[in-house]
């Protein structure tokens, strides 16, 4: 499943999201599981998805108690943006009722229709009490931006900080591209699973390829951006440092701590600082 896992048919997995520091206030790029899902996971997640995935539910993980633990107030998260409505990446929502919520308009017409019976499974409108919060955008209008097609900066955020549409895992699905210093971090979210497949020649699990088979709304679209996200990956040189949501090395590499552990503070809690993203925390 995860390449690393010995003697197991079972793997680990990430729920990686990020926390901004922006000029006036904090920004949470997806939200992982929330303190609901941890009180009351049958009524919030799918009995299917609890057996398959056997998450670890532990309060301490959950992005709200690892800003706290940062030394942050959670009510300064003032925006959200997040890639889709996945179960595993919306369940935080409910933690941070006065956030401004940012996503793909389509990501949000697809949740709601529940066509399928995956649909109904993977998107759960308990977890989505804050949708008077929400704020849509066009899937075909922004910009292009290294080949990508339809890139956008985000109302209230500023233009370090663009939402990258990668259409394929769902029909709403975006990465988020954060300039950081003199170079780009692009989260690809669920464009991906598995760090190999971002190498020029690309490999994955068998359970990650099954699994991510099962989850795609547009196999086309997801194999293209994948492939749009390889060669952006090898062209860039290490300009654009792209890393996926699940993938524990990718996790590991870039929060500066092990996927078991909760974010640490690495310093004495301070304000936000005066400059559109200051710092970037993996929670």
């Amino acid at each position: 499943m995860d390449g690393v896992t010995k003697h197991s048919l079972r793997g680990r997995l990430a729920s990686h999201c990020l926390l901004l520091e922006t000029g006036r206030s904090l920004a949470l790029i997806d939200t992982g599981y929330g303190l609901p899902d941890i009180a009351h996971p049958r009524s919030r997640l799918s009995n299917f998805f609890l057996a398959l995935l056997k998450p670890e539910l532990h309060e301490s993980m959950t992005a709200v108690r690892q800003i706290q633990r940062l030394g942050f107030d959670p009510k300064d998260v003032q925006h959200i943006v997040l890639s889709h409505l996945d179960f595993d990446h919306a369940g935080g929502l409910d933690d941070f009722p006065q956030a401004t919520v940012h996503l793909l308009g389509t990501e949000i017409d697809s949740a709601a229709s529940q066509k399928t019976v995956i649909d109904r499974l993977r998107y759960r409108p308990q977890q989505w009490n804050t949708r008077a919060q929400w704020r849509g955008y066009a899937a075909d209008a922004g910009e292009a931006w290294f080949g990508f097609e339809h890139v956008r900066e985000l109302e209230g955020i500023g233009p370090e900080v663009l939402m990258v549409p990668l259409i394929g895992h769902t029909l709403g699905h975006a990465g988020v591209a954060i300039r950081c210093d003199e170079r780009w971090l692009l989260y690809a979210a669920d464009a991906y699973f598995f760090h190999a497949e971002m190498d020029e020649r690309p490999r994955c699990t068998p359970g990650l390829r099954l699994y991510q088979t099962m989850m795609e709304k547009n196999r086309r679209l997801r194999l293209l951006n994948q492939r749009r996200l390889r060669q952006l990956r090898l062209a860039s040189k290490g300009e654009i440092d792209i890393f996926c949501a699940h993938d524990i090395g990718e996790f590991e590499q870039h929060g500066g701590h092990s996927h078991h552990e909760p974010a640490q503070m690495a310093r004495p809690a301070q304000k936000v600082r005066p400059v559109d993203v200051g710092a970037i925390h993996s929670v």
